[in-house]
C-alpha cells in the first residue's frame, strides 16, 4: 500500500480483467486478493486514525464487501470495537465474498441491516458498497446509505472506489461517498482523478495486492497519468555551445482592446520556459508599452492581416488566441494562421472562433476548458463533464491535431490515440490568466524541438507542477497566474533540483 501512485490508468472492465488474470493465469485465489486487501485497509486505517478505535463498516453485496468484511475480521482481532452494516441482503453473497463473510462472522463480529442511520458512536467509516462495478445512478436503500455516510461526522475510508463515482468518468452516480481517503486496487482508475473525482476521494492510495506487473497478454492501459516526476527525464541540461537561434522564436498573437493581460502572460511564459525569442502581435496603441515590464518581449502593432504575415514567416511556432476577442480584427488573424504549415497553439478565443466545418489541422494543439469544448461539439459543459474522455476524442477525431481538455485531471490525447492525465495541479488555478500562461508553455516547448503530443504533455505538467509549488507558498485561494511564472523557469531546469 502506497501512496504513490502507478502511471498506467486502467477502465473499470479492465480492472477486472486483471483480477481474473491474477486468479487464472497467476493461480492466486480469488479470497487470497480478498484478504490482501482487506489486510492493505486495516494497516491504512491504523496508520491515519491511530487513536480511532471504534470502526463502522458499511458492506454490500458484492467482492467489494468482502474486502470489507476482511477489514472488520481483521479490526475486531486487533481489539478494535467493529459494527458492520449490511446494505442488500446477505443471502446472495457467494464466493470469495461469502467466504469473507463466514470468517468474520467465526470471530463474532457484530452485523446488523442498514436501517437508515449508523452508529453515533463510530470514530471512522469504511465503505465498502459497489467498488468497480456500479454504472447506474443509486436508488433506494443504497442511495440513503450512502447519503447516511455523509451525514455521519466521521472520516471515511473508501475501500477500491467511493460509492457513486464513475470509476472510469469520474461523474456522480446521483449521489456518491464523500471519502477523506480512498484505498484502490489492482488498477489506478482514471475516474478517480479527473472530473469530479477528486472532490469525493480525498488522499488516494493504491496497492496492487502483490499481482505480477502486467504481461504481453494483460489489457493495455486506458492512459498514462503524468505528474511533475515525468519533467526530470524530458528536459535535459542544454548543450553548453547553445544560442537563442537553436531554441526558436515564438509569435503569440492577440491583445484586443481590453485583454492585453493574457497576451502579456502567454509571452511571459514562453520565454521563461526557454523559447529563444518570443514575438507578440496585438493591437497597434499597445505595442509601445506592452514590453515595459518584460523588455525581453518583441511588441509589434498590427492592425491587420497582411501585416501579420511577415511576423507568421518569422515564427517557428505561432500561438494565437490569449485576448484575441471575438471581433473583425481576431477573425482576420485566425484566418490568415488557419493556412499556416507550421506548429500551432490554438487557445481562447481563437477556439471560440474556430470555424464547425473547419478541415481537420493535424499541425496544431488545442488546448480548451469544458465551456470552449462544449461550443466546439455543440452541447453543454455539463456534457462534456459528464464524459471527459468522450469529449477529448469526439474533438481530435472532428478536427485532427492534439487536443488538451483542461480542468481538475487535464486530459491530453495526441493524434496516435494516446490517452494521458495529468494528476498535478489545485484548485487556485481556477482564475484569469491560467490557459494563458499554458498555451505560452506549450508553445515555448514546440519551439525547442519538442513533438506535439510531448510539448503537450510536458506543458500541462510543467504549468500543474508550477501552480502547486505556488499555492505551497501562499495557498489556493487568491493564487495569481503571475506567480506561476518563477516557478516555470525553476521547474524548466530540473537539474537545479527545484523539479
Amino acid at each position: 500500500m502506497t501512496r504513490s501512485l502507478p502511471t498506467a490508468l486502467y477502465r473499470a472492465a479492465q480492472v477486472r480483467a486483471l483480477d481474473r488474470e491474477a486468479i487464472e493465469t497467476h493461480g492466486i485465489p480469488g479470497f487470497a486478493l480478498m484478504e490482501r486487501a482487506g489486510l492493505a485497509a486495516f494497516e491504512l486505517l491504523r496508520q491515519q486514525w491511530p487513536t480511532r478505535q471504534r470502526l463502522c463498516v458499511v458492506c454490500g453485496i458484492g467482492n467489494n464487501a468482502g474486502d470489507g468484511y476482511v477489514l472488520a475480521r481483521l479490526a475486531h482481532l486487533a481489539g478494535y470495537a467493529v459494527k458492520v452494516q449490511q446494505v442488500g441482503d446477505s443471502q446472495r453473497l457467494q464466493g470469495s465474498a461469502l467466504q469473507a463473510w463466514q470468517a468474520m462472522q467465526a470471530v463474532g463480529v457484530t452485523v446488523q441491516p442498514f436501517q437508515g442511520d449508523l452508529p453515533d458512536d463510530a470514530e471512522v467509516l469504511a465503505e465498502a458498497l459497489f467498488g468497480t462495478g456500479l454504472d447506474r445512478p443509486l436508488t433506494d436503500h443504497w442511495a440513503a446509505a450512502v447519503t447516511a455516510i455523509n451525514c455521519h461526522p466521521a472520516p471515511v475510508l473508501a475501500l477500491d472506489l467511493p460509492a457513486g463515482l464513475h470509476a472510469d468518468t469520474g461523474t456522480v452516480l446521483g449521489v456518491a461517498v464523500q471519502a477523506a481517503l480512498t484505498l484502490t486496487f489492482i488498477g489506478l482508475k482514471p475516474g478517480l482523478l479527473t472530473g469530479v473525482g477528486p472532490d469525493y476521494c480525498g488522499t488516494v492510495y493504491f496497492d496492487d495486492l502483490q499481482i505480477p506487473a502486467a504481461s504481453d497478454t494483460s489489457p493495455t492501459p486506458a492512459a498514462t497519468r503524468w505528474d511533475a516526476q515525468c519533467l526530470t527525464a524530458a528536459l535535459p541540461p542544454r548543450p553548453r555551445c547553445g544560442h537563442k537561434g537553436d531554441f526558436g522564436q515564438v509569435l503569440v498573437i492577440g491583445g484586443e482592446q481590453g485583454y492585453t493581460g493574457a497576451l502579456r502572460l502567454a509571452g511571459a511564459a514562453a520565454a521563461r520556459v526557454g523559447a529563444g525569442k518570443v514575438s507578440l502581435a496585438t493591437r497597434a496603441a499597445h505595442a509601445p508599452w506592452l514590453s515595459l515590464d518584460h523588455p525581453e518581449l518583441m511588441c509589434h502593432g498590427v492592425e491587420s492581416a497582411a501585416a501579420l504575415l511577415p511576423l507568421l514567416a518569422q515564427a517557428d511556432v505561432v500561438a494565437i488566441g490569449p485576448g484575441l476577442g471575438q471581433l473583425a480584427w481576431g477573425r482576420s488573424l485566425l484566418a490568415a494562421v488557419m493556412g499556416l504549415h507550421k506548429p500551432l497553439v490554438i487557445d481562447a478565443d481563437a477556439l471560440n472562433l474556430w470555424p464547425a466545418q473547419a478541415p481537420r489541422l493535424e499541425h496544431a494543439v488545442f488546448t480548451p476548458h469544458p465551456g470552449e469544448a462544449a461550443r466546439l461539439l455543440q452541447t453543454t459543459t455539463a456534457a462534456i463533464q459528464a464524459d471527459r474522455f468522450a469529449a477529448i476524442t469526439a474533438l481530435q477525431q472532428r478536427y485532427g491535431g492534439v487536443w488538451i481538455l483542461k480542468g481538475a485531471g487535464t486530459l491530453i490525447l495526441d493524434q496516435h490515440a494516446h490517452y494521458g492525465l495529468c494528476s498535478a495541479g489545485n484548485p487556485g488555478m481556477g482564475s484569469g490568466g491560467m490557459g494563458d500562461l499554458l498555451t505560452g508553455v506549450i508553445a515555448s516547448l514546440l519551439a525547442q524541438g519538442f513533438s506535439l503530443a510531448d510539448a503537450a504533455r510536458l506543458g500541462v505538467c510543467l504549468h500543474a507542477a508550477a501552480g502547486d509549488r505556488a499555492a505551497a507558498e501562499g495557498g489556493e485561494r487568491g493564487l495569481l497566474a503571475s506567480d506561476l511564472l518563477p516557478w516555470l523557469r525553476r521547474l524548466a531546469n530540473p537539474g537545479t533540483g527545484e523539479a
